[in-house]
């Protein structure tokens, strides 16, 4: 599930900062007083007093509890990379030879093994856990960073890693919260190894214990994995618990869970109330990455000014010392003026290359549209004249001018591709080019991992047939949602296609555009499947093997 129910057990590990040793006191510091005053409260305000205590404190564990709790509140606010970059800071001012320290390395460690996984980086998260055990000294913390790793083994599908270790957490543990979790984790990880075992049991068990605490993020959890068993087997079941999963995640107010939800109900609902769940979807995801992106920029505006003051500070208590120091510090000004300036012409730079190639994209795009509009249609034209006319039916010039028409057409389809555009980059950019005032384009599960193993001819024709079915869509569907869903299953890759247009009638022609796509997709060993009997629209799945 999501991090943040990962993180909050995370927290105690980072009290326990200060209270491994309590014959040893840290000093006082009033901005770590503020800022642990503020904390779940006010995480701008806590994360502004943490930063001056960075820049204030005199005790290097005090430090890196600071910027330890930075990382959390930057990660929560989904800035992995500041969360990293705060991490690492913190881990520059601990020691491995101290006591003192080893709570706050352990913390930091699996803090970095949460970054990771969410990163899809499970080789890194696993070791830096196995460094989080390494320094843990608390059996109820080492208990959770081994269900961390656990779930790192599992999501890199070395199930009978996770297995062995969530049936060594089991065997021990002793809170509640956690031994549901690890039930529930347990059960999944045996369910995605064998396809023939039945979850259930354990999954409604761990889901009673979490009701019974009240454990709502447990219980959003449990509805996720119950959703996930019977999305196949009872897609009934699957959707009630899907709906439970919303629920509780919008009352966490948890926008990564509902999104999945929505995925899972999008997926399960009744076609005519999947436009508002693709709605509803789009309005989350458009809110959380602009609230992502705030939040980027408010920790780092936070950091400048926290830098600002310290200096102009500075200035004031050296402003006796003469004219040497004004010196030095206007001569720090003007490079970091230029340093500034220099990445902001870089920066437009870029901008302004970018936008050139994306015009240069655009033309490409549209001189290839007119090849196929109005010379290969043109071609068509002419030979099915041609083959009215039964004194010029077979005369070879036909089979000439129908060549034309392959080349023309073909040609009309080779859209232009950065070399160095990811693939998923690509994909993303060819389906929303689709995209108009009258016609959305959703994407859901297009991510760089998903296409890591698969090979450049299967890369080829599945943009082939994209292309193909975007393009029929756009000249005779006339639907005004669109949504295309990726997903990896095991050693397959599925894509969902659903539009809301006015559908195919009866049977797929062998001449029709969609249909022609059969044989790319033998090429690759994979199968393409059209619904004709939903209500409204057009339903196509297409699978075929990762490699």
């Amino acid at each position: 599930m999501k991090k943040t129910y990962i993180f909050l057990f995370f927290i105690s590990a980072v009290f326990a900062c200060k209270k491994k040793n309590n014959t040893q006191a840290l000093p006082k510091n009033q901005n770590f007083e503020i800022a642990e005053s503020f904390y779940f409260k006010n995480n701008d305000s806590a994360f502004y007093y943490f930063n001056k205590v960075t820049t204030s404190a005199q005790d290097s564990l005090q430090v890196a509890m600071a910027y330890n709790y930075m990382a959390v509140i930057q990660s929560d606010a989904g800035d992995y990379f500041g969360g990293q970059e705060s991490l690492t800071l913190s881990l520059s001012f601990l020691n491995e030879k101290k006591q003192t320290d080893l709570a706050c390395l352990a913390s930091n460690y699996n803090e970095l093994g949460l970054n990771s996984t969410y990163f899809k980086k499970y080789t890194d998260a696993i070791n830096y856990y196995n460094l989080a055990l390494k320094f843990c000294r608390n059996e109820a913390y080492r208990l959770r960073f081994l269900n961390n790793k656990a779930l790192a083994y599992q999501k890199s599908g070395v199930y009978s890693n996770a297995i062995d270790i969530y049936n060594e957490v089991l065997r021990k543990i002793r809170d509640r919260k956690e031994y549901a979790r690890t039930l529930s984790n347990e059960a999944k990880t045996r369910w995605l190894q064998n396809p023939n075992y039945n979850p259930i049991a354990s999954f409604l068990k761990a889901l009673y214990i979490r009701e019974k605490i009240n454990d709502q993020w447990g219980q959003n959890s449990s509805y996720a994995h119950l959703a996930d068993y019977y999305i196949k087997k009872q897609p009934d079941s699957a959707f009630i618990y899907a709906q439970k999963m919303y629920l509780i995640a919008t009352k966490l107010n948890s926008p990564d869970d509902r999104l999945e939800a929505l995925q899972k109900l999008i997926k399960l609902s009744p076609a005519a109330t999947t436009k508002l769940y693709f709605e509803e979807y789009q309005k989350i995801d458009d809110s959380l990455q602009t609230a992502r992106s705030a939040a980027k920029n408010q920790f780092a505006l936070i950091r400048y000014d926290t830098e600002k003051s310290k200096a102009d500070n500075l200035v004031l208590q050296k402003d006796n010392e003469g004219k040497r120091y004004q010196i030095i510090i206007l001569t720090i000004g003007i490079l970091l003026i230029i340093i500034a300036g220099t990445l902001w012409y870089k920066k437009r730079k870029q901008r302004l290359e970018l936008e050139a190639q994306n015009t240069i994209r655009e033309n490409k795009l549209k001189t290839s549209q007119k090849v196929h509009d109005v010379v290969a249609n043109g071609l068509y034209r002419i030979m099915s004249k041609l083959d009215n006319q039964e004194t010029l039916k077979y005369n070879p010039i036909v089979n000439e001018i129908e060549e034309l028409y392959e080349q023309s057409r073909d040609l009309s389809y080779e859209k232009p591709q950065s070399k160095n555009q990811d693939f998923h980059d690509h994909i993303s950019e060819l389906l929303k080019s689709f995209a108009s005032e009258n016609t959305r384009v959703i994407l859901v599960g297009n991510s760089a991992a998903l296409w890591e193993k698969v090979s450049e001819q299967a890369k080829d024709e599945i943009a082939h047939i994209l292309q193909e079915l975007m393009v029929n869509m756009g000249k005779h569907s006339q639907a005004s949602d669109v949504v295309i869903k990726f997903e990896q299953v095991r050693q397959k890759i599925n894509i969902y296609y659903t539009d809301n247009g006015i559908g195919i009638t009866g049977k797929p022609q062998p001449k029709n555009g969609l249909t022609n796509t059969g044989s790319r997709i033998d090429a690759i060993g994979g199968t393409i499947t059209f619904d004709t009997k939903v209500e409204k629209g057009l339903k196509i799945q297409i699978s075929f093997p990762v490699s």
